[in-house]
């Protein structure tokens, strides 16, 4: 997994736990990497799972709420990042349709080996947007998350709905339907 993934974490914890609650979490996690994480690096999915089972102990939240809060984070910090991906899209609906057509695509030419989920999407009727999310790592919560996030993005009024599908967490549907 990139480290980019674990340096947002850790500064997510930082923002809304503190900075001790972070150094707590990855003293109490038994991390091969020692916790000492580059964004331009590769890590081990399993650390990403022992810092937040580590954070959930500590806080006494549960992990799906904080994978789903560090999937809003994550949105915003690409918000932030990369503004050039959100041209030409006015609402979360475009957007999210170009995430594995364009902004996986443009993942994988800076970091070749990045193991990116799949997202399949369609539109049954121009009110409701699908999307099948499929990922080995087991991060539908991140997802939701960053759908969640996206929707806040643009301001827009959407339900959204979740069935997850088997395994849990490793492949989901999405619907979300604009409401009046």
């Amino acid at each position: 997994m990139k480290g980019v993934v674990f340096t947002e974490f850790l500064e997510m914890v930082d923002q809304a736990f503190s900075p001790e609650i972070t150094e707590s979490i990855v003293m109490d996690s038994d991390l091969k990497s020692g916790g000492a994480y580059t964004a331009v690096g590769t890590y081990d999915h399993g650390e990403i799972v022992a810092l937040v089972g580590a954070l959930s102990a500590k806080t006494r939240q549960a992990v799906p709420d904080l994978v789903k809060a560090f999937g809003q984070h994550l949105f915003n910090t690409f918000v932030k990042a990369h503004p050039d991906f959100f041209v030409g899209s006015s609402n979360a609906y475009d957007f999210l349709e170009k995430v594995d057509s364009y902004i996986h695509v443009e993942v994988r030419k800076l970091y070749p080996d990045a193991d990116l989920p799949s997202l399949t999407c369609s539109r049954p009727d121009p009110s409701t947007l699908v999307i099948d999310y499929a990922s080995e790592r087991g991060l539908a919560d991140l997802a939701h998350g960053l759908i969640d996030a996206c929707v806040n993005h643009f301001g827009e009024a959407v339900r959204l709905e979740r069935t997850d599908l088997d395994p849990p967490g490793t492949a989901a549907t999405f619907r979300l339907t604009r409401v009046n």
